[in-house]
């Protein structure tokens, strides 16, 4: 048996979450290969915070269902200079979490920094550089809605490790105490 045979395909479900419009993108891989499988938003309605937080948990679950994924990659919530908003992304981020966890997936987290990173190569990428970055490396033939695109872009930052891209800038590093050394 080849090692190539030996090699099992992993897919991975991305999150990008918001209050209003959550991001999916799912991927399969299979070694250092990526394969597009689907992508697009669950959204809510106006209206009480509660029942949005429900439409979200359910809008996971259903994803999951639909493409039965291995893992899960979500952004971390970044502060904002509004309080009040970042607690709102803070409980959409819980509400997707759940319906991860609910389903018995792990759940790995990533900042908004590592996956630019690992998808564009550096931080401080702007969102038509990470959309146009994961249309090239999924090769698909539209560039993805940006909520998609920012999930896809979580999928392929947790497929590459968290480094991606990212991973030139640190090559002949090592860690020491959790940070990068030459």
């Amino acid at each position: 048996m080849s090692s190539a045979s030996r090699i099992t395909a992993t897919r991975i479900l991305g999150l990008d979450p918001g209050l209003r419009v959550t991001g999916f993108g799912v991927i399969d891989t299979l070694g250092q290969q990526m394969r597009y499988v689907a992508s697009g938003c669950i959204k809510t309605r106006d209206g009480e915070l509660p029942g949005r937080l429900k439409t979200l948990l359910d809008g996971v679950r259903e994803v999951i269902d639909t493409y039965q994924p291995d893992q899960v990659a979500v952004e971390k919530v970044f502060v904002n200079v509004n309080p009040q908003s970042t607690l709102l992304l803070g409980q959409a981020r819980g509400a997707v979490i759940c319906g991860a966890v609910s389903c018995d997936l792990p759940v790995l987290e990533y900042t908004a920094l590592q996956v630019k990173q690992a998808v564009v190569g550096h931080g401080k990428a702007h969102k038509e550089q990470v959309q146009h970055m994961v249309q090239r490396l999924l090769s698909l033939s539209d560039t993805p809605q940006a909520d998609a695109a920012d999930a896809l872009a979580c999928a392929i930052c947790h497929a590459h490790g968290g480094m991606g891209l990212g991973a030139l800038a640190t090559a002949g590093m090592r860690r020491r105490g959790g940070r990068l050394v030459g």
